[in-house]
């Protein structure tokens, strides 16, 4: 692995003060640590016909799509009043392939839930994901708030401070396709043509929608997977009930997410939970940056009819 490493072409990214370099690794970015993790899944891991997959690109939507997915699929065992989301993050919850794959095959021997998280671009998923015929949900999301909240989210993991890590020099890379699992309109585009090839077998979700109508796009996202809401259910207010429960006010106001940190990488839990609005990168875009990222957005995403502006 190591000598693979060293093939790798590399990248430190300048508005970090030399704190992240990326590796590219089957055309995409990501860290050294990752590449192994990622390698190693490619490699070994044996997804189940019953599997569901949320995918996405970091930022996208990532937190409020797993703890739907985690109270929809659990709600015969839990109700909102004890549900694991109260105590645990939904990361420890929903276990991510590149980075916790033993936890997912114990999972696999020893509970039935089928969710499994994943930020790998669809061509780099393993091939037994494919050839398993399992269900994906993918997220995505307007591409200036994505910058800006990855952005954030990287430097605060870095403990580095708007001053220390220029929001420019980041816009310009990210540009450039220099961001985690990036570029992002590739890893976008992946999932969107997978999804005309296979429409029963992947759902694609926007976060701007799930923002406006939570409600119903919870429903959509149970019927997909398989779990769908019984008339009683919806009678009785369980939508709603789910998604306050997993809405952002709610969420970023436990203790658990106030306080500590996940178990994989350390990072602390509040780091997950910054704002969840939509039109934030208007704080921080300049009229050139704006002309800029939608300029490139129509020249990559032209012809698909996906709207990430």
């Amino acid at each position: 692995m190591e000598e693979m490493l060293k093939t790798l072409p590399q990248h430190t990214c300048s508005w970090s003060k030399g704190k992240i370099t990326f590796y590219k690794y089957q055309n995409y970015w990501t860290s050294q640590q990752l590449v192994v993790g990622e390698h190693l899944a490619q490699q070994t891991f044996k997804a189940e016909p019953t599997g569901i997959f949320l995918c996405s690109s970091p930022k996208t939507g990532t937190t409020w799509v797993k703890s739907l997915a985690f109270a929809i699929v659990t709600r015969q065992k839990f109700d909102v009043s004890t549900t694991p989301l109260l105590t645990k993050n939904v990361h420890e919850c929903v276990p991510i392939l590149e980075r916790e794959l033993d936890i997912i095959e114990e999972n696999h021997k020893n509970s039935s839930l089928p969710l499994v998280a994943t930020h790998l671009p669809y061509p780099s998923l393993p091939e037994s994901v494919i050839a398993s015929n399992c269900k994906i949900v993918y997220v995505y999301r307007n591409i200036k708030d994505v910058i800006v909240s990855h952005y954030h989210f990287l430097r605060k993991a870095l403990n580095l401070t708007c001053e220390d890590a220029p929001f420019e020099e980041a816009f310009e890379e990210f540009c450039q396709g220099i961001s985690g699992y990036g570029p992002y309109w590739d890893h976008i585009i992946g999932y969107w043509k997978a999804s005309l090839e296979r429409p029963d077998r992947i759902l694609f979700l926007k976060y701007e929608d799930l923002k406006k109508d939570p409600t119903s796009n919870a429903k959509k996202l149970a019927e997909f997977m398989g779990y769908p809401f019984s008339a009683e259910e919806e009678k009785a207010g369980v939508i709603e009930k789910i998604t306050t429960l997993c809405s952002f006010e709610n969420m970023s106001n436990l203790e658990v997410n106030k306080t500590g940190s996940i178990r994989v990488g350390g990072l602390e839990n509040k780091h997950y939970f910054r704002k969840a609005e939509d039109g934030d990168w208007r704080t921080y875009f300049t009229n050139e940056m704006k002309e800029k990222i939608d300029k490139l957005i129509d020249e990559k995403l032209n012809g698909t009819g996906l709207i990430l502006k």
